[in-house]
């Protein structure tokens, strides 16, 4: 008889914990705060440490808040008792967060090998291989998708770049021309306009850069690289118009700042090219050696247009 009520306790006990269990994962799914939210799931697991949705759900509110090392521990428990494609592609997002690269595409390919169909892991997949140098893998990958869903623009702009890094341009320019033609908003328009750009098509790039400028006004690098476009052009009136539009979204913007220095010193107006070129200065580096061209390696002019840069650097420093 003792043993029977015993187990009837234990019995009763255990519904009770349920309930409980219950209660605390409703409450968890109606919140928004995401600490409350942790805290809620992880009574859930205290009183059922192998309920994998309380552990899923608590890495994804993990992941939010910005603790991508919890998120993974969480998932790793989903994945070592019962892996599937979503919680892997989950770790490869908290694994990518935290620049681990190569742990975010093995998860990533795990989640394709269990769905060979998952997209989101397919494109997931090809971003990370384009971020370790692996552009024919990212065009391999991304041509999956595209044969799938050809209407995708972001999939042409990521392929265009592998191309682009393998300085294959008119497969690039291909595929940022289909990303017009499936769809022809102000990104796909600014898109091109700064590959054309970068390949030294200003005619071609001040026109997509113009269109783009029409559908949305608001885009301030659309008007820096606009006004590269016409320095470039040899206007430079409308050079120094747009990069004055530039910098009033961003009073900060350093690029802008040398555009117009080099603006006016290809129009000889050595006294604005100085003011704008020791603005830039000041910003970029307000103690460094500004006769040294690394000292600008982070701006635009000395990553995309070093020689152009370089060739008028000493001109500019000696002012």
């Amino acid at each position: 008889m003792k043993r029977i009520i015993a187990i009837l306790i234990f019995i009763a006990t255990c519904h009770q914990f349920q309930g409980q269990a219950r209660k605390f994962f409703r409450q968890a799914n109606k919140t928004d705060n995401l600490s409350e939210k942790i805290d809620l799931l992880s009574k859930v697991i205290d009183l059922e440490p192998d309920n994998l949705d309380a552990y899923f759900y608590r890495a994804i509110a993990k992941n939010d808040l910005g603790d991508y090392s919890g998120a993974i521990v969480d998932y790793s428990k989903i994945i070592l008792l019962k892996p599937d494609a979503d919680t892997y592609y989950n770790r490869g997002n908290s694994r990518y967060s935290l620049k681990n690269y190569v742990g975010a595409k093995q998860d990533y390919q795990k989640a394709v090998e269990l769905d060979p169909n998952f997209l989101d892991a397919i494109y997931s997949l090809a971003h990370t291989k384009f971020d370790l140098g692996d552009f024919e893998g990212t065009i391999k990958d991304i041509s999956k998708i595209i044969a799938v869903a050809p209407t995708e623009i972001k999939t042409y702009f990521l392929r265009a770049a592998a191309y682009s890094a393998l300085e294959k341009y008119p497969l690039a320019l291909n595929d940022y021309s289909l990303a017009i033609l499936a769809n022809p908003n102000a990104d796909t328009y600014y898109n091109r306009g700064v590959f054309y750009l970068d390949i030294n098509y200003y005619d071609k790039a001040n026109s997509d850069l113009s269109i783009a400028l029409k559908l949305n006004e608001n885009n301030s690098f659309a008007y820096f690289f606009r006004g590269a476009s016409f320095m470039f052009l040899g206007n430079y009136p409308k050079a120094i118009s747009d990069y004055n539009t530039a910098l009033r979204f961003d009073s900060l913007d350093f690029d802008a700042l040398l555009g117009l220095a080099l603006t006016y010193y290809k129009a000889n107006d050595l006294n604005n090219a100085k003011l704008y070129f020791q603005k830039a200065a000041n910003i970029i580096s307000p103690e460094g050696d500004i006769t040294q061209i690394e000292t600008f390696n982070n701006t635009y002019w000395f990553q995309n247009q070093h020689y152009f840069f370089n060739e008028n650097f000493k001109g500019l420093s000696s002012l």
